[in-house]
């Protein structure tokens, strides 16, 4: 597959990874976590700022894979 086009691809599905998961995060806090203290709702969104960081890695990775022979 050329580079330019796993590149476009994996643009798309971190935008779409980012806009998803943040709508997730927020629905559950706003659901489950309404009437918990302040320092709940810090841990849970300092936690749940850092966890898309791992599908984003897995996702940059494959975008920047081996690249292709001549």
């Amino acid at each position: 597959m050329p580079i330019r086009l796993k590149k476009l691809i994996g643009m798309i599905l971190l935008v779409s990874l980012v806009i998803i998961y943040a709508f997730v995060a927020v629905s559950f806090a706003s659901a489950y976590l309404g009437a918990s203290s302040g320092w709940v709702h810090l841990a849970y969104f300092a936690l749940s700022g850092l966890l898309w960081i791992l599908p984003a890695m897995l996702i940059i990775r494959w975008m920047a894979g081996p690249k292709a022979r001549p």
